[in-house]
């Protein structure tokens, strides 16, 4: 065997020994690179006669493409084994339950979801929505809304105060969403109907109550508006928002500084099973307060109480969810437990709507 033979004999044992790309590039480099077997044998040509050169040249020449074709198609004999390792390695087990979409995992707090219901039975109504700063000034809070000097509310132990702001007026995290009433009449003209959800603070802690919590406030002024609108307007929220046909309530008298007279609302109910059913029964619960507004409101906003004369209530969002939805304590609203959110939680989707169903 001539020394030809002999080296592409070697070569080609290397190339089907190549068991990955990585070695076949090896041998490729050690044949045909800059320094390899074969490149070395051509380098002698030039020493070498003419007619050697005629002889060795074709032969060598020869040599060099059978090693690259070689090379190559031990390279496409490699990737189709990998190809086909992987699909072995790879491949997906269609039996395992496929992992949920975000979409379908995703849930919608509680809280906004009962926002979400609420406003959607007032817009029925006619209402809009309304909003103001969480950081209120003192007189918003309280001395627009008829709180007189020492009142408890004023005190420190149940009101988050905070530093004084660029004109010295003194500031606080809002114990209630009145304050919007104030600022909605200052700036709109009568006939006025808004309903305001957002978050309030008041310093109390405990299994139904939070230091901050969801309220809902509504208000009414017009040259008309008595008790019996805000009778019909409640009752009709309420057989609403709990999905019942009928619904007893009761009025007891009571006291807030914003309005006169100022109403307790109590609703029938049953508390004899492990959930509270509403519209039967023979008990009854508080679930809001309300009257018609004080004519020192109604100054404070800039109407004339001889002429104006409206209504208010106020609802905590947090307390009516966990009547609705049979949630205990209150605690869990607020402490991102993603095992409570994915049973209490609502699906994305389901915007509710007085005609689909609120919850449904």
């Amino acid at each position: 065997m001539t020394d030809i033979a002999t080296l592409e004999s070697s070569i080609l044992a290397e190339i089907d020994a190549a068991a990955s790309e990585d070695a076949l590039e090896a041998v490729r480099v050690g044949s045909l690179g800059k320094k390899g077997s074969i490149s070395e044998q051509m380098k002698t040509l030039g020493k070498m006669s003419a007619e050697e050169r005629q002889t060795k040249g074709p032969l060598l020449n020869g040599l060099k493409t059978r090693i690259a074709d070689a090379i190559t198609g031990r390279k496409d004999i490699l990737k189709r084994e990998g190809i086909e390792a992987r699909l072995v390695n790879e491949q997906v087990d269609v039996t395992l339950p496929v992992r949920r979409d975000p979409l379908q995992a995703g849930r919608i707090h509680p809280i906004s979801q009962v926002m979400d219901e609420i406003t959607a039975i007032f817009a029925d109504m006619g209402f809009s929505v309304a909003e103001g700063p969480d950081i209120e000034t003192d007189y918003y809070n309280f001395t627009a809304l008829n709180f007189p000097e020492g009142h408890p509310a004023r005190e420190m132990h149940d009101t988050f105060f905070l530093n004084p702001g660029e004109s010295d007026e003194k500031l606080v995290l809002r114990t209630h969403t009145s304050p919007v009433q104030i600022r909605t009449m200052e700036t709109q003209k009568p006939p006025i109907r808004i309903v305001i959800p957002g978050k309030t603070y008041r310093q109390d802690s405990d299994a139904t109550h939070s230091a901050m919590f969801h309220q809902l406030e509504g208000l009414v002024v017009d040259e008309k508006s008595n008790i019996a609108n805000l009778k019909w307007t409640l009752l009709e929220f309420c057989k609403a928002f709990f999905e019942v046909d009928d619904i007893n309530m009761r009025f007891r008298p009571s006291f807030f500084p914003f309005t006169e007279p100022s109403l307790e609302v109590d609703i029938q109910c049953d508390r004899s099973g492990a959930e509270v059913k509403f519209g039967e029964g023979d008990d009854w619960m508080e679930i809001l307060g309300s009257g018609m507004v004080h004519p020192n409101v109604l100054r404070a906003g800039g109407l004339d109480p001889d002429v104006y004369q409206g209504f208010a209530w106020g609802i905590g969002i947090d307390r009516i969810a966990m009547l609705k939805y049979g949630m205990p304590d209150l605690r869990p609203f607020f402490e991102a437990d993603q095992r409570w959110i994915d049973h209490y939680g609502f699906r994305p989707l389901d915007m509710p709507t007085l005609f689909g169903g609120l919850s449904s």
